[in-house]
């Protein structure tokens, strides 16, 4: 290809942006402690609302862009189907559990307590049992994935999310003696997964019934773009202006949370990718199959944590570190995909993408 692939400003810089919500958000705790007490109080059911709102808006547009109707050919090429599921459902959560426990529980114990390994369990398994959904379509972009089957692989992902998200959080939390409010979890499905994607897919028909597909993907999704970007940052001030204290006196507790996000991200999208070439599925399926097995749907995860242990809880910030790592990882997996692009024999003559924001002569 002639063309550059690039990502946008904000999510090539995504990691950055975090990072200025960080400060952001401490200097709004620090300077506007009555401002933050009053978001505080802003609950009903233990949802905070400012919050409740501001993910909304990043879930929704994200719902919009799923095409239920693509699952009627999910079983023409099943194979790489099969690997995306046995990696998201079967090891993905499993394995984030058991790096969770051996970080948190054993190697960083010292440092961080026993209370805070827990939290920082919680946010973990939370984040894994999220598999990605909108940025997925970034990520096979810029390996060349096939668009069509990336969409039911998320779309597929997202059913099984609606009945395997709160059973999956709930046997591992359980697992590892972290009490549960089953009720808050289960609301927070139907709040963040449920009412959302019913929206979305309602949404969706009757916009491109009554206008058409080219002003709905051209003019109304892009419209809402940067309505997604606002509250994802929004959300973010919000969440450390409430972990201020926290974050300036646990400032090396976000590397320490790192390391089994990382290794996690690693492990799941070289196993779906190694799975994918020994099953013989086609380049353009296996790529973008080791990126879900990678990435997670943080807005979902973050506003699990937050419902289920408080916006100034470890498991929070565990999510949201989620968040500030996730960009330049999955990039480097992007990058590994596409130079090894000849491993797969259907795509052994077709050159490689370029990744993000490096042109090709």
């Amino acid at each position: 290809m002639s063309a550059a692939k690039r990502l946008s400003v904000f999510e090539r810089y995504l990691s950055l942006w975090v990072a200025l919500c960080i400060v952001a958000g401490v200097a709004v705790g620090k300077l506007a402690p009555g401002l933050v007490g009053v978001l505080s109080r802003m609950e009903v059911s233990r949802v905070n609302l400012p919050i409740a709102v501001l993910i909304w808006l990043m879930i929704y547009p994200m719902m919009l862009r799923i095409d239920f109707a693509a699952l009627r050919g999910v079983g023409r090429r099943p194979r790489g189907i099969v690997v995306v599921l046995f990696v998201n459902w079967l090891v993905k959560p499993f394995s984030m559990a058991f790096l969770g426990w051996l970080f948190f529980k054993h190697v960083f114990a010292g440092v961080i307590g026993p209370e805070l390994g827990d939290q920082y369990l919680a946010g973990a398994i939370i984040l894994a049992a999220a598999p990605c959904t909108a940025m997925v379509f970034v990520w096979s972009y810029l390996t060349d994935g096939d668009p069509a089957y990336t969409l039911v692989q998320v779309a597929l992902n997202d059913l099984i999310m609606l009945f395997a998200f709160a059973p999956i959080v709930i046997l591992l939390l359980g697992v590892s003696n972290i009490t549960v409010p089953y009720d808050v979890l289960l609301y927070s499905v139907l709040l963040y997964i449920v009412i959302p994607l019913a929206a979305g897919a309602v949404s969706r028909a009757v916009l491109l019934r009554r206008r058409g597909a080219v002003w709905f993907e051209g003019v109304f999704l892009a419209r809402l773009k940067p309505v997604t970007t606002a509250a994802l940052l929004a959300t973010l001030v919000i969440i450390f202006a409430f972990q201020g204290e926290v974050i300036l006196g646990k400032l090396s507790h976000i590397a320490l949370i790192a390391v089994p996000l990382l290794i996690q991200v690693y492990l799941n999208s070289g196993l779906a990718y190694g799975l994918a070439r020994w099953l013989r599925v086609p380049h353009a399926v296996a790529a973008p199959g080791a990126l879900i097995g990678a990435s997670n749907f943080f807005e979902l995860a973050v506003a699990t944590a937050i419902s289920l242990f408080g916006l100034t809880s470890g498991a929070t910030l565990a999510t949201v570190v989620g968040v500030l790592v996730e960009v330049p990882v999955m990039l480097s997996v992007c990058s590994f995909c596409n130079r090894t692009r000849h491993w797969f024999p259907d795509a052994a003559a077709v050159p490689a993408p370029a990744t993000a924001g490096i042109r090709r002569s």
